[in-house]
């Protein structure tokens, strides 16, 4: 059970952990910043539809919090977890040996071809050019 299953494991694990630590940093610090702007009502930042029921009011306040949470939350995950093993992968990680060209399987084709039906692969070539001639004249 190693590789991806425990690195998702251990990455939801640090993010439950992690947006805990935003949240009460975002209800710490940035709701009584963001309620500065707000009115001097005890509701903060928003906008009330109609005066004198506080159940019409829209808060602002803790939309704008949800977002600085996900921001800070993705960019801490981002450089703390992806960037550290995208660069170990890069460095330890194995290498992909390079693809073949669309020519070279076409080439490789067309011997394996030449192969079952007995010829050699000059005569191959030498067919393959003939042909190629007859289709231009054409």
């Amino acid at each position: 059970m190693r590789g991806n299953v425990i690195d998702l494991a251990v990455a939801v694990v640090m993010g439950t952990a992690f947006t805990a630590v935003v949240t009460s940093f975002s209800k710490g610090l940035i709701n009584p910043l963001l309620a500065v702007f707000g009115s001097t009502n005890e509701l903060g930042l928003g906008v009330q539809l109609v005066a004198g029921k506080p159940a019409t009011f829209i808060a602002l306040g803790p939309i704008i919090t949800a977002f600085i949470d996900f921001f800070m939350v993705a960019i801490v995950l981002y450089f703390v977890l992806l960037l550290p093993m995208k660069s170990l992968k890069n460095k330890f990680g194995t290498t992909k040996d390079a693809e073949p060209t669309e020519t070279e399987l076409l080439i490789e084709i067309r011997d394996l071809l030449a192969k079952q039906q007995g010829l050699t692969t000059d005569q191959t070539v030498e067919l393959s050019k003939e042909r190629a001639s007859a289709s231009v004249e054409a």
